[in-house]
């Protein structure tokens, strides 16, 4: 998603307002004033208003998660080391996502629903976008890519949402564990996986 400095502008100063009212209690004229725009310039911004540019901005932040992981995924040295980057660097950069922590704590049910049932189709899409490509060379094929990607997705939230007190997987090891046990067994060839690690 491309965004101009002014649509940038605006989102961020939503990001804002709903940090302090909550997703329902913020207004366009909320918005526009904290940006320092015009309602028109607003609408004009995002034609059809609040949807539109609550859309953007979770598409935006969503872009942005999965472009700063793709950087923390450079580099990995074959499907195991990708996939353990994958599920350690993204719980940590979720636990330590101030916004998130803000959202969850002044308008929960919203921001649950856009990590779950609202929300987890566009977080599937997007993540199938930035990841499958990284995978496809080490399984040869984009079914499969495409469903570690979703299986990867749901398990980082779940673990998000809801931490298992005998499973941290923001630990390399554990998370090396379970990869190895449930995860990489189910792949296409047993080889995919470094076991000499």
């Amino acid at each position: 998603m491309t965004v101009t400095p002014g649509e940038r502008r605006v989102i961020e100063a939503a990001k804002r307002c709903c940090e302090r009212w909550g997703f329902a209690k913020v207004t366009v004229d909320d918005i526009a004033a904290e940006a320092g725009v015009s309602r028109a310039t607003l609408y004009r911004l995002f034609p059809g208003g609040k949807d539109v540019l609550f859309e953007s901005m979770r598409v935006l932040e969503l872009e942005e998660f999965f472009d700063n992981l793709r950087l923390a995924l450079e580099g990995a040295d074959g499907v195991e080391d990708l996939l353990l980057r994958a599920i350690t660097e993204s719980l940590r950069a979720m636990q330590a996502d101030e916004h998130l922590a803000l959202m969850l704590a002044c308008a929960p049910g919203e921001t649950l629903g856009q990590l779950t049932v609202e929300g987890l189709p566009r977080i599937i899409r997007v993540a199938t976008v930035f990841l499958t490509p990284l995978l496809i060379p080490h399984l040869h094929d984009r079914e499969p890519a495409v469903r570690i990607v979703e299986l990867l997705v749901r398990l980082v939230i779940s673990e998000f949402l809801a931490p298992s007190e005998h499973l941290d997987l923001t630990s390399e090891a554990v998370a090396r564990d379970f990869l190895r046990t449930f995860i990489l067994p189910t792949l296409v060839s047993p080889a995919l996986s470094n076991p000499t690690r």
